[in-house]
């Protein structure tokens, strides 16, 4: 049984596409790279499980995503996941030029009794706070390569809340040394699907955030392209830009040298531990925002109130 696009993941790269293909180009600038491939995963494997049944995956009926996402759940897939699985059929649609059945009332109430009889929270990876940064860092071999970039990328993914995607599409330059620090440009980020750009500012302070970038830099011997790069067994500097699953491994890799556990920590944790320490510290909650570069001020002050629960407890007085 044929399904259209979900049998031809390749022609996303190829741009082999004929009628429609402007139409289609822009559709695929619409999602990050690294969404995309998410898309094609979770397409494919409703597209196998409409085969297995006999179901037409495109155009799909309603009943039919409803009865995948109960299939789904039913084998322990978690709510988040299958949020990103009707996304990826909305989208596929969308790439053929039919309208979507994922707005459908049947797959919206079956979400919906998905999640109130998991009753499962979202699964929130630990913040790298301040302390564990120190600690993580510690753990790195100065006097290695690898040790300096990973140094650096530890503490420039925190110093500027990055996301793991924007931390591996850093470009020397888009960096701009100055006397407090650094002004870092991201091209393109989760927020800024059109590319227009933003820039913050990196405070060196007690950590030297910027001076062991530029030390990594130096001994990299880094003059223009990639900042983060892949290094061989052998010591070696590749020219391409590092993937943002190493970021995730590297964080990972030096939590459980600090002796914390790994399973609770990702690429997420380096962003999610400057917000949570900004808090702690009592920063004010836009100038929180000018660095994460948030665009709700009600998922800042999610980190904020986590950070915050104790302070000035309403039972401080008497209980």
């Amino acid at each position: 049984m044929k399904h259209g696009y979900f049998d031809n993941y390749k022609q996303h790269k190829l741009n082999h596409w004929g009628s429609g293909a402007q139409a289609r180009e822009y559709i695929r600038q619409s999602i990050s790279e690294s969404t995309l491939k998410a898309y094609l995963s979770d397409g494919r494997i409703f597209a196998d499980w409409c085969n297995e049944r006999g179901f037409e995956a495109m155009p799909a009926q309603p009943a039919t995503i409803a009865d995948f996402l109960a299939h789904q759940a039913k084998v322990g897939v978690s709510p988040s996941t299958l949020n990103r699985r009707i996304a990826a059929i909305r989208y596929a649609h969308e790439w053929e030029g039919i309208t979507s059945p994922t707005g459908d009332k049947l797959v919206s109430a079956t979400l919906k009794g998905i999640r109130r009889a998991t009753g499962a929270k979202p699964e929130k990876k630990a913040a790298a706070t301040v302390d564990k940064i120190y600690s993580m860092i510690a753990q790195c071999d100065a006097k290695t390569l690898q040790g300096k970039r990973d140094r650096a990328i530890l503490l420039l993914g925190f110093a500027g809340a990055f996301r793991r995607s924007e931390l591996a599409g850093l470009e020397l330059s888009d960096i701009e040394f100055v006397t407090d620090g650094a002004k870092i440009t991201i091209r393109k980020s989760k927020t800024d699907q059109e590319a227009q750009g933003q820039t913050i500012a990196i405070y060196n302070g007690r950590l030297n955030v910027v001076g062991i970038l530029q030390g990594y830099i130096q001994s990299a011997g880094i003059t223009e392209g990639a900042l983060f790069r892949p290094i061989t067994k052998g010591g070696n500097l590749r020219p391409q830009a590092i993937s943002d699953k190493s970021i995730a491994e590297t964080v990972k890799k030096y939590a459980q040298l600090a002796g914390l556990d790994p399973d609770q920590f990702a690429g997420h944790s380096l962003r999610a531990g400057f917000i949570t320490s900004a808090a702690e510290a009592g920063a004010n909650l836009f100038k929180i925002m000018d660095v994460s570069r948030h665009k709700s001020v009600q998922t800042v002050k999610g980190y904020v109130r986590n950070a915050e629960m104790f302070k000035d407890h309403a039972g401080s007085s008497f209980l």
